[in-house]
């Protein structure tokens, strides 16, 4: 099969001829339709702290069908087509039996996260079937939503909340669209350029502003008073610090943008407002199965909500790979890349 290889120290990711997986009693193989880029792919593959490694394979945004099926599992048969959640857990340590947050798993016993490759072995229990309504596209979208799903839970937002979300990326765009479908009273996106307006008000904003001098009192007009919630998803140096600048006294804060240099907060700001700060990362299968039942109801009975594939700007073939990472590194209009590893 071919696959994405990740050669390492920054070195330009390549296509490479690999072995087929064989899945094991508890796997099964799919053939992978799709499997989207993901910011987290551009950053771990520069040669910095945070780095994938050397000569790995990557990409955890994927679905696809199902072509085997090992020997002990049940459930699942061929031509079953499943989303897939990319981090194993082993489900007996603490985090796995108080929070069932797979990537918390302090015993990792394995990844999936192998995506960009025209097959993979996946173990049975972190496969989510895809509803027939629903696209390999909409399958390969179910990871990104959960993220924001899950940050959005921690949130507890209620009907009518103020809510602020900082950024206008993937994360940003579906935390907007949670926050709506869970109530949220009026909602500001927030980004520094205008590129991705039109889609964070499709994705149910009520109000866009970039950042600038008086943002803090357009926000309030916007909202009609202080965030009472913010959803931090840009991950740059001084988001926490814009987040507790705008939040309300006694606000909430998640932090959703996962930066990975200091970003210093003045404890004095954040106290004389009661904040509350939350930090997150990952996600459950409960996510997963949510949103796919989530969709599959909306494509039945309708619902009014935006179609998450909105964001897709554009699907490309596994060989073009590549030279999509050197394009997604500099200036660019895309939101959300999709790659077709199988040529489907």
């Amino acid at each position: 099969m071919k696959a994405a290889i990740y050669p390492g120290k920054g070195q330009p990711i390549i296509i490479e001829d690999l072995p087929d997986p064989v899945p094991g009693p508890g796997d099964v193989l799919i053939r992978v339709h799709r499997c989207g880029i993901c910011g987290t792919d551009l950053s771990m593959t520069r040669g910095g702290a945070w780095d994938f490694g050397s000569h790995v394979q990557f990409g955890h945004e994927y679905a696809g069908e199902i072509i085997e099926v090992g020997s002990k599992v049940s459930g699942f048969r061929v031509g079953d087509r499943i989303a897939v959640l990319p981090s194993v857990a082993c489900g007996e340590c603490e985090a796995c039996r108080s929070h069932g947050n797979n990537v918390l798993c302090q015993s990792r016993p394995a990844m999936a996260a192998v995506g960009f490759a025209e097959l993979a072995r996946v173990p049975a229990s972190v496969a989510t079937r895809l509803p027939s309504t629903l696209s390999m596209a909409d399958g390969a979208l179910i990871e990104p939503m959960a993220i924001s799903l899950y940050g959005l839970k921690l949130a507890h937002v209620q009907p009518g909340d103020r809510v602020l979300i900082l950024g206008g990326g993937t994360v940003a765009l579906y935390a907007t669209y949670w926050a709506r479908r869970m109530g949220a009273g009026r909602m500001v996106a927030m980004s520094r350029s205008a590129r991705r307006k039109d889609l964070a008000l499709r994705m149910g904003a009520d109000a866009f502003i970039p950042f600038g001098d008086q943002e803090v009192a357009e926000v309030r007009e916007a909202l009609g008073g202080a965030p009472q919630v913010v959803l931090e998803c840009v991950g740059a140096e001084g988001m926490l610090t814009k987040s507790v600048m705008h939040a309300a006294q006694f606000g909430r804060i998640i932090s959703l943008g996962f930066c990975t240099s200091p970003d210093p907060v003045i404890p004095g700001m954040a106290s004389y407002k009661c904040v509350a700060m939350q930090f997150a990362v990952g996600y459950s299968m409960k996510e997963f199965i949510y949103i796919a039942e989530q969709l599959d109801r909306d494509r039945i009975h309708g619902g009014g909500h935006c179609d998450p594939k909105a964001i897709i700007t554009r699907d490309i073939p596994l060989m073009e790979l590549p030279s999509m990472f050197t394009v997604l590194r500099g200036p660019n209009a895309e939101t959300k890349v999709h790659v077709r590893c199988c040529g489907a």
